[in-house]
């Protein structure tokens, strides 16, 4: 008999139908009706796909008695309760390495967006106000200052793109890192003074909630802009909307929010911000190769194999 799996998330079309070929799957988006669905299959599930914007709760984690692993369709796991699946001896795998230069891009085209108005200046060609005179000046990036937030994989390559743009790269973090030669500051309130621009890249959970608050922010400085494509919770969305109304930032390029996928309106009609829709890791190619790490990292536990990239809980 098929193992059950049940899917939180989804994968591709051609990964999805692999995963339906070797797993029984219960998918909850398209129950009539899901709470239901699962108390019907709670002793069944042994495993659950899931990505980002989808919980993985202690709630969930203890409805099923039978659960032995989570596989995250993303690297960050801020959206499973890792100790809920510590008391159980449920194993835990995500997709690294795969996101990083998708990711990155998107930092870069953040930044490159926010400094040269590119946004905005398609809007003022396609409504028409081209005609009337140019339209504001940008900023130019070389010689500027990229402060980055986490220099992990992913702080990494954007510091990479960012160095081939002439700019100077500084960066924050738990341990410096002596193997780079960007310089390291312990203290993220002096590399936001620092910083023409601020990109985080660092890991979301309880650690780093709101580690951008009001003074961070007042740091950065009415030339300084923010750039986000690490999680919504690592910034204070209420100061930053402060900060941005009050020009006390010069903008602000976000990829992620603090309730995805629900948008503070107020930014909406914002011009000094640039807003994606957490597309970080959005290219056919990656998410083709993220569905087929899910997938090997579920047949390597079943099949009692070591996991492709399992996630220390």
């Amino acid at each position: 008999m098929a193992r059950t799996i049940l899917a939180l998330g989804t994968l591709l079309p051609a990964e999805m139908e692999a995963l339906e070929r070797d797993f029984n799957v219960i998918r909850l988006s398209k129950e009539a009706d899901p709470e239901a669905s699962l108390q019907e299959h709670r002793n069944d599930i042994v495993g659950i796909i899931t990505s980002p914007m989808k919980k993985a709760n202690r709630h969930l984690i203890e409805a099923l008695p039978n659960l032995e692993i989570i596989s995250q369709f993303g690297v960050g796991v801020d959206n499973i309760d890792l100790q809920a699946a510590k008391e159980r001896h449920i194993v835990v795998t995500n997709t690294p390495d795969l996101v990083t230069n998708d990711t990155a891009d998107i930092a870069l085209s953040l930044l490159l967006s926010c400094a040269r108005r590119t946004v905005e200046g398609d809007a003022y060609v396609r409504v028409g106000h081209w005609v009337n005179g140019p339209m504001p000046h940008g900023v130019t990036l070389t010689g500027k200052t990229v402060g980055i937030v986490g220099l992990g994989r992913i702080g990494q390559a954007v510091a990479r793109r960012a160095s081939g743009f002439d700019m100077n790269v500084i960066y924050y973090g738990r341990h410096e890192k002596p193997e780079f030669s960007y310089s390291y500051y312990p203290d993220l309130m002096k590399l936001a003074e620092d910083s023409d621009f601020m990109i985080l890249t660092v890991s979301g959970g309880p650690e780093t909630r709101h580690l951008v608050n009001a003074d961070v922010l007042k740091a950065l400085g009415p030339e300084g802009f923010l750039i986000n494509v690490a999680r919504g919770s690592v910034v204070d969305e209420e100061a930053l909307l402060i900060a941005l109304s009050n020009k006390e930032i010069a903008g602000a390029g976000l990829d992620v929010f603090e309730n995805e996928p629900h948008v503070p309106e107020a930014l909406y009609t914002m011009d000094n911000v640039v807003l994606l829709p957490h597309i970080g890791t959005l290219t056919l190619e990656t998410r083709t190769k993220m569905g087929q790490l899910v997938l090997e990292n579920l047949q390597a536990h079943f099949n009692g194999e070591p996991l492709k990239t399992p996630v220390v809980v």
